[in-house]
Formats: C-alpha cells, structure tokens, sequence
C-alpha cells in the first residue's frame, strides 16, 4: 500500500472536536507516503483539540487559518469526523465554501465517520453513492445520496469511509486519487 505522493500537497479541514484518530492517522500516512499535508482551520487558534473516546483527546497544531486557505495551493482535501468536528464546520460559509472549491476544481474530496454531513452541507452528496458513520445514513438519503455501508466508496472524486477501522482503505483511497 505504499505510494510516492512527493509532491502532493494535502489539506485537512478541522475545528476542535475532531476525531483523534480520523486526522492524525490519515495525515501520518499521507506523509509517510511523501505528501505535505496542511492542517486548515477556522479563526486564529495555533490549535485545535481532538476528541478520543468519550473525552477530549489531544490538540494538533493549525498550519494554516482557513481566512487566508485557497483550494488551489491543494490536490486534495479530507474531512475528518467525530460529531462536534463537521457540526461547526458545517454552520460557517467559509468552511463550506473551501470544500466546494475543491469539488469546482476537480480535486479529491474526502470524508470520514461524521465527515459527510460536510459533503451534505457544500452540495456534494447529492447524486453520489457515499458511507458514513451510520447515524448518517438519514442524513445523506435526504440529501440525494445513496448510502451504503462499506470500508470505503469512491465516487467521481469524493472517498468516504465508515469510522477509525476504514482509515486504512480510506487512506489509500486517497493516495490512489492523487496520483490518478
């Protein structure tokens, strides 16, 4: 599964309450295959605070304040769950309007676990098959999407996968989307 992204430039779109695991392990891996990967984030903070298990988890450092953020410094984006994650992010135009830059431009869009509710909020589950956290299922029926439950699903450049077990698959998804 090993994959030459030297030369790709990744962001990762995240407010505090993501899921510990669905940024730092997809970002760990991305790197560890040569690609830069940026972590993008609302407001001023230097850093956001993950959320493991039933607690808060520990906090990553922001790159770059999504005010100052252009899709077109990136080949892809990925969009890391847990429930309070994309819920804040879904409300702020900014956020959801980066998200669509990168559908506009063509470039891989990934989310993971609650992530989809972002895919739902910029317009772009409609029409596409996609997976989830399956609370979401709902959600993404009504929103067009069809649903289905699987460790990952590509579909006309956005990946989504279920929950921290898919990191993996889904990861991989996304190296193979950059290099396409």
């Amino acid at each position: 599964m090993a994959h030459d992204l030297n030369g790709k430039h990744v962001a990762i779109l995240a407010t505090d309450g993501f899921e510990q695991s669905e940024l730092q392990e997809p970002k760990r891996l991305l790197e560890s295959w040569g690609a830069k990967v940026t972590v993008v984030s609302p407001g001023d903070a230097r850093e956001i605070r993950g959320w493991k298990g039933k607690d808060w988890g520990e906090s990553v450092p922001v790159d770059q304040p999504l005010q100052g953020a252009s899709a077109d410094s990136y080949d892809a984006l990925v969009l890391p769950g847990g429930v309070i994650n994309p819920d804040q992010l879904r409300t702020q135009a900014p956020a959801v309007d980066f998200i669509k830059a990168f559908a506009s431009a063509g470039k891989p869009v990934a989310a993971i676990c609650h992530g989809p509710w972002l895919l739902v909020e910029s317009g772009l589950a409609k029409g596409r098959k996609l997976t989830s956290w399956p609370s979401l299922k709902t959600d993404l029926g009504n929103a067009g999407a069809e649903w289905t439950d699987a460790e990952v699903v590509v579909d006309n450049g956005v990946i989504t996968s279920r929950k921290p077990d898919d990191i993996p698959a889904f990861s991989d998804a996304v190296a193979k989307a950059l290099v396409a």
